[in-house]
């Protein structure tokens, strides 16, 4: 009866393993970035896999930062990994947005999330739940805003 139970549990563990391992690789990398300004560093920095090389535009409204995946994708999840210096408070309000419309440079794409906040070099995964679209936006609304992005990955569902 003890073996029974612990192959359950092992055969459990396993499916679940499985389950949560069935994402593909950072498709962000193969993508092309761009954003509304450029203060220090490229659109591109974001999508390195170097995560101490940040985005960051000039002071603005409506700041937005924007990935290219050049095909629709079906997007499980967003990873946006936050600058560790100064600063670091300025992502919180941002907006993760993802759909097919360039329409206000892709802002108005349907959300997938809301940063509240993301404590220095920290790295916070947004469930998008199966959203599809070409682009994947983040953008912070409101007047006299900068957007900092030190690393933004994408991954896609394995059975898409």
């Amino acid at each position: 009866m003890l073996i029974l139970i612990n192959l359950f549990l092992l055969l459990g563990t396993v499916a679940i393993h499985a389950m949560t391992n069935n994402l593909k690789e950072n498709i962000a990398t193969k993508g092309k970035a761009v954003q509304s300004s450029t203060y220090y560093l490229k659109a591109d920095a974001a999508i390195d896999d170097i995560d101490f090389y940040c985005t960051h535009t000039k002071t603005e409204t409506n700041p937005w930062w924007r990935l290219d995946m050049m095909d629709l994708q079906i997007i499980e999840k967003v990873i946006i990994t936050n600058r560790m210096d100064c600063c670091f408070e300025q992502i919180n309000g941002a907006e993760i947005r993802i759909g097919m419309s360039l329409e206000n440079n892709g802002n108005n794409n349907s959300k997938c999330a809301e940063i509240s906040g993301i404590s220095a070099r920290q790295s916070v995964s947004y469930s998008c739940g199966g959203m599809q679209g070409r682009y994947v936006n983040v953008v912070i609304p409101g007047d006299s805003k900068n957007l900092s992005l030190c690393e933004v990955e994408v991954f896609i569902n394995g059975t898409s």
